[in-house]
C-alpha cells in the first residue's frame, strides 16, 4: 500500500510530462525554421505574418496530445505557442492530461546577442491565451 501511494502519483506525473513532451518534439521544425529566418534576415520582425506552417512547407500540427503549434505576437516578440488537446479518459469524463489538459506553453526566442548569433530558446507560459501547463510538466529548453 505504501509503495502504491508513492508510485501512482509519480507515474501519473511522468505520463503527463511525456504527453506535454510531444509538443516539445513537434515544435522542433518550427524552431529550426525560426532560426533559419533569423540567420537569413537578421531580424524576427514580421515573422508572425510571414512564417507559419504553410509558408514553411510544414503540415499543420494536430497530433495525439498536441492540437496546434503556431506563432503569436507577444508584444513585439514572436512567440511559438504549443497548445494541447483537451483529453478525456476511457469513461469520457476525467481529463487524461491531468493538470496539463487543454493547456498551453510557449517557446520564447532570445536574440539579444544580435544578428549573427544563435537564438536561445526559453520555455514559458506568459503569452498563452489558453490555460497554462503547470511548471512541473514543462519541457526543458
Amino acid at each position: 500500500g505504501i509503495l502504491a501511494a508513492l508510485a501512482i502519483p509519480a507515474y501519473t506525473d511522468y505520463t503527463i510530462k511525456s504527453r506535454v513532451g510531444e509538443g516539445a518534439s513537434l515544435s522542433g521544425a518550427f524552431k529550426t525554421a525560426t532560426e533559419v529566418y533569423w540567420s537569413e534576415n537578421g531580424t524576427l520582425n514580421g515573422i508572425v505574418a510571414g512564417l507559419n506552417a504553410s509558408t514553411l512547407g510544414l503540415t499543420a500540427v494536430n497530433a495525439e496530445y498536441v492540437s496546434s503549434i503556431l506563432f503569436v505576437l507577444n508584444g513585439t516578440q514572436p512567440t511559438l505557442e504549443v497548445r494541447l488537446h483537451t483529453q478525456t479518459n476511457k469513461l469520457g469524463s476525467t481529463p487524461a492530461n491531468g493538470g496539463a489538459d487543454g493547456g498551453c506553453f510557449t517557446y520564447l526566442p532570445d536574440t539579444s546577442n544580435g544578428s549573427g548569433s544563435n537564438i536561445k530558446w526559453s520555455v514559458g507560459t506568459g503569452a498563452c491565451a489558453a490555460a497554462v501547463v503547470p511548471p512541473k510538466y514543462l519541457p526543458k529548453t
